[in-house]
């Protein structure tokens, strides 16, 4: 083997471990979520609040590009990660808010 396919290696091990990294925080955003869907359901407050999807969104993007990764690609990955948390919420709220009311 190479010394190249053996950096080659090195990289892909590292991106799985940055991978697995990844997929650990967004278990632990989605057990924060069941905390957000008990205090949703205890104040009466709906899956979907536009408000505060655009303020995520806003943070979001300020973060990526404080860090020097595209603001348009953290957008894009982080609305289909809320609509997902939306919809997360909604089927346990009982409700029937859309992805789509997130976004208006």
């Amino acid at each position: 083997m190479s010394s190249g396919q053996q950096s080659l290696s090195g990289l892909r091990h590292t991106i799985d471990r940055i991978d697995r990294d990844i997929v650990a925080l967004l278990a632990e955003r989605v057990r924060c979520l069941d905390q957000v869907i008990a205090v949703k359901t205890r104040d009466g407050l709906p899956a979907a609040i536009p408000e505060r999807v655009e303020e995520v969104v806003a943070h979001v993007r300020a973060e990526a590009d404080a860090v020097g990764f595209p603001p348009d690609i953290a957008e894009k990955l982080w609305r289909n990660l809320i609509d997902w948390s939306i919809a997360y919420e909604d089927r346990h709220l009982g409700g029937t808010a859309s992805p789509a009311k997130a976004k208006s």
